[in-house]
């Protein structure tokens, strides 16, 4: 490696973007083009950023396999960084036989780097187990102070989505000091960032005549008590241990949450049948309709609460004597998810926000249209290279917006 390779390396080890690019500016070797590319990636510059990632990998060619493996690994960081999720279909086969090769080169340092790139996308598709069981075999032990703050960060966002709030403090704080000793300034920034979400709050507990905000760590006590919880973050019910998912029974959700919201007092038949139908005008046959659908919320919670007939509708009875409790996100309507995930700052196509929601690419371009009308949604670039942003949302976390249920045994 010669000197001005040694030098531009050792900038962007130390998150001198432009002092790298001072001395490898000029050149069109593969380390060079290596350099450059990661350097234009710490600039925002991502697309340029893969594409002299890619010409590094394909000068080193297959006889410079290590040189080559460090270029697939650098490239599925930016393609982290722009939100491309889905990707070809070998990228994660080549990023997979990237760590391989790192490991048995004994290039430990981006091996790590590799493994917790893939924690990290799994972590923003909402797939917590398998986010938790790489995350399992990574130990941060002795790894370079900037790969531990990753991994204690990664640690951390895995236990707030769990709602673990003594192991997501404890990591935040080995964040922060692997970050301090790195002092790399976008890490201390993010650790610092990620440390406001157990202050903020992060969903309102909605009563009769009032709303209170709660943060993250009351939340968790929230759950951990003996209350009957609808959970409108999450879209389920809860009690103790036990969790009944209502995300893909809309109706059933919104005649819970009316149930839920109303308690000790009964909901009169009208109310049900304008807010779960969306009617204003209800005839027999949404009566008729309202009575099938409470037999089936009815079926659904046995074990968690009755519903009982009234004169004027229906009312919810909690078993065990449970106090009933309503959950609510920290922002309403029904793209709060899209909405928290375009919140992170960074630029989502449509494709990764489809595949992190579990929904459909044309689900998610109307929401996107709606949500660009309303004005919390901005889209840039054409075509195939449109992505969309959203301004972060001050004052409070999205934690309990993301993708995941969380899954209660």
């Amino acid at each position: 490696m010669d000197s001005l390779i040694a030098a531009a390396a050792r900038a962007l080890a130390a998150g001198d973007a432009l002092g790298a690019l001072k001395r490898v500016a000029l050149r069109d070797d593969p380390p060079a083009l290596a350099l450059r590319g990661i350097a234009m990636a710490q600039l925002g510059e991502h697309r340029r950023a893969r594409e002299l990632l890619r010409l590094a990998a394909r000068g080193f060619g297959a006889k410079e396999e290590l040189a080559r493996a460090r270029c697939v690994v650098a490239e599925a960081e930016v393609a982290l960084a722009m939100r491309d999720l889905s990707g070809p279909p070998n990228a994660l086969r080549a990023l997979s036989a990237a760590t391989t090769t790192l490991a048995a080169r004994a290039d430990h340092a981006n091996a790590l780097q590799a493994r917790l790139i893939t924690v990290r996308r799994l972590l923003l598709l909402g797939q917590l187990d398998k986010a938790k069981d790489a995350l399992s075999q990574i130990n941060a032990q002795g790894m370079p102070p900037a790969l531990a703050a990753v991994a204690f960060l990664a640690q951390a966002e895995l236990a707030l989505r769990l709602l673990d709030i003594a192991p997501a403090q404890a990591a935040l704080v080995r964040a922060r000091d692997a970050a301090a000793h790195a002092g790399v300034p976008a890490l201390q920034a993010e650790v610092a960032e990620a440390q406001t979400a157990l202050e903020r709050p992060a969903a309102r507990r909605l009563r009769h005549d009032c709303e209170q905000p709660l943060r993250l760590a009351e939340v968790a006590a929230l759950i951990d008590s003996n209350a009957l919880i609808l959970d409108a973050c999450r879209r389920g019910l809860r009690a103790g241990q036990a969790w009944l998912p209502l995300t893909g029974r809309p109706v059933l959700f919104a005649l819970a949450r009316l149930l839920a919201e109303a308690w000790p007092v009964d909901v009169d038949r009208a109310t049900l049948i304008a807010h779960a139908f969306r009617t204003r005008h209800p005839d027999e046959t949404h009566r008729a309709r309202l009575r099938v659908e409470m037999g089936r919320l009815r079926a659904s919670l046995a074990g968690l609460a009755g519903i009982q007939a009234t004169a004027k509708g229906f009312i919810l009875q909690p078993c065990d004597e449970r106090p009933v409790v309503v959950l609510a996100p920290p922002i309403d309507g029904e793209q709060a998810s899209l909405v928290a995930l375009l919140s992170d700052g960074a630029a989502w196509s449509t494709s990764a926000l489809a595949l992190a929601l579990g929904a459909s690419q044309r689900t998610v371009q109307r929401a996107l249209a709606e949500l660009e009308t309303a004005g919390q949604a901005r889209a840039i670039g054409q075509a195939r290279a449109r992505r969309w942003l959203s301004p972060p949302l001050a004052g409070f976390t999205t934690i309990l917006l993301l993708p995941a249920a969380l899954s209660l045994e």
